[in-house]
């Protein structure tokens, strides 16, 4: 998330940054009506990156922090699986992480469609 913003904020289009100068806009100004905007696109695709890497964290957090014998969540589940030779129900287990990983995307697809739609080349339909 940080890369991109930083990115998304850095990569401002110079005549744009310039003009805003020129008519002696103030640094917030700046920031909420040329950098934010132009940024929202790296921002969102990091969130996107982010949403999906979480899970992996949080299973990876789980098992690491001794946590997966608490009973409860999938990492147990995955652990508990593994422990017992049920591959079946550690292939369900991660099943249902991939799914939930794919959720969290298109759901985070679907808050960044509608953001962008309106102004932003990555999500106006081109017309033939």
């Amino acid at each position: 998330m940080l890369a991109n913003t930083t990115l998304g904020l850095n990569s401002v289009d110079r005549n744009l940054l310039a003009l805003f100068q020129l008519y002696k806009a103030s640094g917030w100004q700046v920031l909420l009506r040329l950098k934010l905007p132009a940024a929202l696109p790296q921002m969102l695709a990091g969130l996107r990156i982010a949403g999906g890497l979480s899970l992996i964290g949080a299973v990876v957090a789980e098992i690491a922090a001794g946590s997966a014998g608490a009973g409860s969540g999938l990492a147990y589940r995955i652990a508990e699986s593994g422990y017992r030779l049920n591959i079946a129900r550690m292939f369900a287990a991660l099943l249902l992480l991939s799914l939930a990983g794919v959720a969290v995307f298109f759901v985070l697809s679907a808050v960044s469609h509608l953001l962008l739609r309106r102004w932003h080349e990555s999500a106006v339909k081109q017309e033939n």
